[in-house]
């Protein structure tokens, strides 16, 4: 019987630590992603926030870039900082990101990375309609049915289940990448890892030399005998 394989990225288009992970999350779809489809869940970093940025956020979010661009060499532009009153809510890139995955799947990650680059690299508001309307366009997707499917109440609850998903399966850091083995899931990486240190992980579970299911029974056998 053939196993069913999926690789699941949990991640926030506004958060930096994706945004250094994107070149990896590129290279695993083009390497793995004929075998085991890529799926894509957003994760709600910031999101429903509602106070402007003060200037000890700034200073916190900015050590953080600073952190990121030191560790991958993704590149950042730090003019984003002298924006007053900007609100970081990043549930409407998630809700973007999501209308994408639903009316075009083939330019999902392209438009996710766009959502990237505008925040961390062109120093544009990618809290709003109207830069996603831009994108979408981009990627050759009409703008008035995009602007229709994000303004839903059903693309608004599609976001939030994203998000409570992340919760149930105790993701507790952006990136994840978590390897589905038919029903049985275990992650793959938490957090920032570069290409090379997940590879041979990955070339071990595509040829079959390494089973999700199989580490994760063992692992449980392992628990059921420990003496409480």
């Amino acid at each position: 019987m053939t196993t069913e394989k999926e690789i699941i990225y949990v991640g926030d288009p506004m958060c930096s630590w994706c945004w250094g992970f994107s070149p990896v999350l590129h290279q695993i779809e083009r390497d793995y992603g004929k075998e085991a489809p890529l799926r894509l869940i957003v994760g709600g970093l910031h999101a429903f926030d509602t106070d402007p940025m003060n200037e000890q956020y700034k200073a916190t979010i900015k050590h953080h870039w600073e952190q990121v661009a030191e560790a991958t060499g993704q590149p950042f532009n730090y003019a984003f900082f002298d924006r007053e009153g900007f609100v970081l809510d990043t549930e409407p890139a998630c809700r973007a990101t999501v209308v994408v995955r639903n009316m075009k799947p083939e330019a999902l990650l392209s438009f996710y990375e766009r959502i990237h680059k505008g925040y961390y690299v062109e120093d544009t508001d990618t809290t709003k309609l109207e830069t996603f309307l831009d994108y979408a366009e981009k990627e050759g997707i009409d703008t008035k049915a995009f602007a229709e499917a994000f303004e839903s109440e059903a693309a608004k609850q599609e976001t939030m289940e994203d998000f409570s998903w992340c919760q149930e399966a105790g993701v507790t850091g952006f990136p994840t990448v978590v390897l589905r083995e038919d029903e049985t899931m275990a992650a793959l990486t938490v957090g920032y890892q570069p290409f090379e240190s997940i590879k041979p992980v990955l070339d071990a579970w595509m040829s079959g030399d390494l089973s999700v299911k199989k580490q994760v029974q063992a692992a449980q056998q392992n628990d059921n005998q420990v003496v409480h």
